[in-house]
This record gives structure tokens, sequence and C-alpha cells, in this order.
């Protein structure tokens, strides 16, 4: 930027330490250089293949129907993340 000040999109980015153990329990470390945005579009894709995956399963009938949204609200207690914005994810 021509002031001197950085840009918030570029980075470096310092994530704040609880949000990255929570990252780490679904497999994502990301760097210094990745962008806050891209980590939440990334851990919200995960959490729509598991709820696509958790409706599958109930439609192929492995657990009962009774049991759909018990499954669903721990499933989304597990993405807890996601109720932050990305300019959260950061200090």
């Amino acid at each position: 930027m021509p002031d001197g000040s950085r840009d918030p999109d570029t980075g470096p980015f310092r994530y704040r330490v609880d949000v990255l153990e929570h990252l780490l329990r679904h497999g994502v470390c990301p760097t210094s250089h990745t962008s806050p945005q891209l980590v939440r579009d990334y851990v919200r894709d995960l959490y729509k293949y598991e709820i696509r995956r958790l409706r599958d399963q109930m439609l192929a009938n492995e657990f009962p129907r009774a049991e759909y949204a018990e499954r669903v609200d721990r499933l989304r207690r597990r993405y807890t993340v996601l109720s932050l914005l990305p300019r959260q994810f950061v200090l």
C-alpha cells in the first residue's frame, strides 16, 4: 500500500492459537501467508462434505432417521470455528 500500511488481505497473518488448535483437528495448518478467507472456505467445504456424507448414510439406512438431527448437531459442534468471520481467525 502506498502509505506503508500492510494490506490485510495479503498477510503475513498471525492466527489465533485457539483457532490453529481447532483447525489442526481437521488437518488444516495454515501458514502466515495463507489467507483466513481461504482457510475458512476450505473448512466450510469439509463441513459440507461431511454433512452430505451423513445424509447419504441416513438415506442408505446406515443409522435410523431419528438419529439424524442429533448427528448433525454433533457434527456442527465439531466445526465451531465456522461461527467466526475470517478476520476473527487472526490477531
